[in-house]
């Protein structure tokens, strides 16, 4: 057995990395075409913000739900049993497509499409220490990582073209057919486990397991939480402006076409690609005291996408600018998440991973709905270019402030 998790690509890896190749892709193209049909039908960024916002919510809460469930069930058959569910979801969607009203529609699809996402992550996450040797820890989250954003490149760039020539339609057709195939491929993935006895009831389990991993994390590793919070400021005052905002000012600010937007966001996940490849090169020689730096790379492309929406700029030279400094941003996040995710699976014992892991999640990720909410108003309010200056000086401060948190950590 240790022979075999010598290997980087064994069997079991190898099925969980196709899975979810397929299963984000299906996800990614979802959850870029759903808000954009919003948009295009209301207009509103306000609207927007709002959507996106109360989508992130069951993501968070049902995270550390996904967690305790990892440490205690199968993890294959929750990957499997969820995907099952997505694909049956989609199937619901298109069946209440043109009959129900479109907002609240889109919003609880959205909501439960991210909750699914929220519960399905932990158990990937929490494989991975099983399946791989501490030595290739930080080349495996390097490659599921650059599944993720590799998905978020086709997705958009895919979903943008068929979107803007044919409709919600087939991307409905298409996600639902990824979720399915993901499914029946994950039913043969092997996943140790060793199964645990409950000896209370499930609402009880969940409170116990969800305790004792916020005990670990504030008391036995505290510097876990100081993290963790510089992590929620980020998503608060960054990452929601990113998200909230890239859309809206491409699509609206800048009248862009649905095929420019898809290719915006695939430059995001091309990002993505290229940092979790650089992760992968550079293994061991990344480490905690990095994590400031990638953070502050994060505030300058933020920054600079502000400067290139300035009034009296061709449109075109600030799509282009968006587009390259959302490649860059990527780049700089993926090789910040793959520092933190090896950093967390080396140092929590395994029965406590799953759920340390979606904690740290839920926490960092709470403030982000509020963001996305308040963005959307203020995108409506003000010039684009302030209010992403205003976030991109915040979020340098942030990173600039973490720095004594990430030596901590490294010690």
């Amino acid at each position: 057995m240790e022979t075999q998790k010598s290997a980087l690509f064994t069997r079991d890896f190898t099925l969980v990395v196709i899975g979810q190749i397929i299963s984000l892709f299906g996800n990614a193209i979802l959850h870029f075409a759903l808000p954009l049909y919003l948009l295009r039908e209301t207009g509103s960024i306000a609207l927007f913000g709002a959507v996106n916002a109360c989508s992130f919510v069951p993501m968070i809460l049902m995270g550390p739900i996904g967690g305790t469930a990892a440490d205690r069930v199968h993890k294959g058959r929750i990957m499997a049993g969820l995907d099952f569910l997505t694909a049956g979801l989609t199937v619901c969607y298109t069946l209440l497509w043109g009959k129900a009203p479109l907002v609240p529609l889109v919003i609880v699809t959205l909501m439960l499409l991210y909750a699914i996402a929220g519960a399905y992550q932990p158990s990937v996450q929490a494989s991975l220490p099983l399946l791989l040797s501490p030595d290739r820890l930080t080349q495996g989250n390097a490659v599921i990582n650059m599944v993720a954003t590799l998905a978020n490149l086709l997705g958009p760039a895919l979903g943008g073209v068929i979107f803007g020539l044919w409709g919600l339609s087939p991307i409905l057709t298409m996600g639902g057919a990824c979720f399915f195939v993901s499914a029946v491929m994950e039913l043969f993935i092997r996943v140790p486990h060793e199964k645990r006895l409950r000896t209370a009831g499930v609402l009880a389990t969940v409170g116990k397991d969800l305790g004792e991993s916020w005990r670990y994390i504030s008391r036995e590793r505290p510097v876990f939480l100081s993290a963790t919070l510089v992590l929620s400021a980020f998503n608060l005052i960054l990452s929601a402006v990113m998200i909230v905002g890239i859309p809206a000012i491409v699509a609206q600010v800048l009248g862009m076409s649905d095929a420019a937007l898809g290719l915006t966001q695939s430059a995001m996940g091309l990002g993505g690609l290229l940092g979790g490849l650089l992760a992968g090169v550079l293994g061991t020689r990344l480490s905690p005291r990095h994590g400031s730096l990638c953070l502050l790379a994060c505030a300058g492309a933020a920054g600079i996408m502000g400067l290139s929406v300035l009034p009296g700029l061709p449109v075109m030279v600030s799509y282009g600018v968006i587009t390259l400094m959302s490649l860059l941003a990527m780049a700089a996040a993926m090789l910040f998440t793959v520092v933190m995710l090896t950093l967390v699976q080396a140092q929590v014992p395994s029965q406590l991973l799953g759920k340390v892991i979606a904690c740290i999640q839920a926490v960092a990720n709470c403030a982000s709905p509020l963001g996305q909410a308040g963005y959307g108003v203020l995108f409506d309010a003000l010039p684009p270019w302030t209010v992403l200056l205003g976030a991109a000086s915040l979020s340098a401060l942030v990173a600039l402030r973490s720095k004594r948190v990430f030596r901590q950590l490294e010690a």
